[in-house]
């Protein structure tokens, strides 16, 4: 494992981390009274965007997984009209997901989807970028000793981090505290954010640290 590859992976991880900074403070110089708290819808849309334009240009420039044959217009549009079909699908598994899980079934709705919206930003438009629209590679990144490389180590990281986060944020929000953060889905959302944004800073010095013992089979 070489460490100009570990350092391509943090270099992109920090880019994944200034789009959500930049989703925080751009839009306040265009749109009065915005914050993340007092407009958090708007925020998920305009976080979901930037997250998910940064990951594309780097799936584009970095390459991780590039193939050596040449894809025929028709397939790539194909690709990305799969991409684009699994990304809606996991939106509303997720949504069904949250409802099952205690989310208001009528009320707060659009809540409720942007907030899987935004999971599925941090979870599932990585994976469709490092992956594609494959579910065998999917189940084998996500299952035991199934990483081919330092990449798929770090989406393992960061998809597990952004749940983990979910499922924290979720404990305030019973709390008798009335705070305005307690709101569904806010907490969760910014659960998910710093989980997210823990896995991209966690991932490749946890990779660095263990780069000796790391060994990655051949696809």
């Amino acid at each position: 494992m070489k460490d100009t590859d570990i350092k391509r992976l943090l270099y992109a991880h920090l880019l994944c981390i200034f789009s959500i900074i930049l989703s925080i403070f751009i839009p306040s110089f265009f749109l009065e009274n915005f914050s993340i708290l007092e407009t958090h819808l708007t925020w998920l849309c305009i976080c979901s965007v930037f997250v998910t334009a940064v990951n594309l240009v780097l799936y584009l420039v970095v390459k991780p997984n590039a193939s050596s044959k040449r894809s025929s217009l028709s397939y790539k549009v194909t690709r990305f009209l799969k991409c684009c079909i699994y990304f809606l699908m996991s939106c509303f598994f997720f949504h069904v997901i949250f409802v099952l899980y205690g989310a208001p079934l009528i009320e707060l709705v659009l809540e409720t989807f942007l907030f899987a919206v935004i999971l599925s930003t941090f979870t599932t438009v990585p994976c469709l970028c490092l992956l594609g629209p494959n579910i065998k590679a999917w189940l084998r990144v996500f299952s035991r000793n199934g990483v081919t490389s330092i990449w798929e180590n770090s989406l393992q990281i960061t998809t597990i981090s952004s749940f983990i986060g979910t499922w924290l944020g979720a404990f305030p929000i019973p709390l008798d505290w009335e705070r305005p953060w307690q709101v569904w889905p806010i907490s969760c959302t910014l659960g998910a954010t710093f989980g997210y944004v823990a896995g991209l800073v966690i991932s490749p010095l946890w990779i660095y640290w263990n780069r000796k013992q790391l060994t990655y089979k051949n696809k």
